[in-house]
């Protein structure tokens, strides 16, 4: 079986997938878990892969892949699942007829994961994403360029999922529209009644605006990597 803290950092990372589309960087684990150091997030993570819960997906930033979650597990093999990887059979589809088909969304042109390039251009076309990746509310894609949110697991060429809103949380990555002109993708949070832009890259530099200046045109919910 798995021990607490193994447990307490797949279902955070499990649900920080499921609520931005990206893991959280190590340092996040570290303080979701109040851990002193990331070397013991290293060591968790280790663990969870040796046991087949997750998978870190090579020459990419911060790519960790959700294989099962302790709950999903068949009866009878949980005291086994900490000794040994998932087999393929665990990871294989289901039932064709239990696929929901997949779901279009529409591209609505580039965004700029770097210095903000022009705003958000017209539909361009559409894009297929798998259904459980849309909610409710409308959607649009947008194709990243930049690599500013690349340790975020946001590279340039990804196409990234948005949920229209105006509204978003400290620390959501957004779709932000800066002095009606500009749109970029970033991470905002609000303080001291400021907006900060932050980038998820340490050669790039916080912006920081006023709340007249910055426009929450979305929230990222999701990525697709085309290669």
């Amino acid at each position: 079986m798995l021990t607490a803290k193994q447990k307490e950092l797949l279902l955070y990372i499990h649900g920080r997938v499921q609520e931005s589309g990206v893991p959280p960087s190590f340092d996040e684990m570290k303080e979701a878990l109040d851990l002193r150091s990331k070397s013991g997030i290293h060591r968790l993570i280790t663990a969870l892969e040796e046991r087949g819960f997750i998978r870190r997906l090579p020459h990419r930033a911060r790519a960790l892949e959700i294989i099962k979650l302790p709950e999903a597990m068949e009866p009878g093999r949980a005291a086994n699942a900490s000794s040994a990887p998932a087999r393929q059979a665990d990871l294989a589809p289901p039932p064709a007829y239990m696929v929901a088909p997949p779901m279009t969304v529409p591209l609505m042109g580039r965004i700029a994961a770097g210095v903000p390039i022009s705003a958000i251009q017209d539909h361009a076309k559409d894009v297929v994403c798998p259904p459980d990746m849309l909610g409710k509310g409308e959607h649009f894609a947008l194709e990243v360029r930049g690599d500013s949110m690349i340790e975020a697991g946001i590279h340039e060429g990804d196409i990234v999922i948005i949920r229209r809103t105006v509204a978003a949380d400290n620390g959501d990555i957004v779709v932000a529209l800066v002095e009606k002109e500009e749109a970029t993708l970033k991470r905002i949070r609000k303080r001291g009644g400021m907006v900060e832009l932050e980038a998820a890259n340490p050669a790039y530099e916080t912006r920081v605006l006023g709340p007249d200046k910055v426009e929450v045109q979305g929230r990222l919910v999701g990525l697709i990597r085309k290669y």
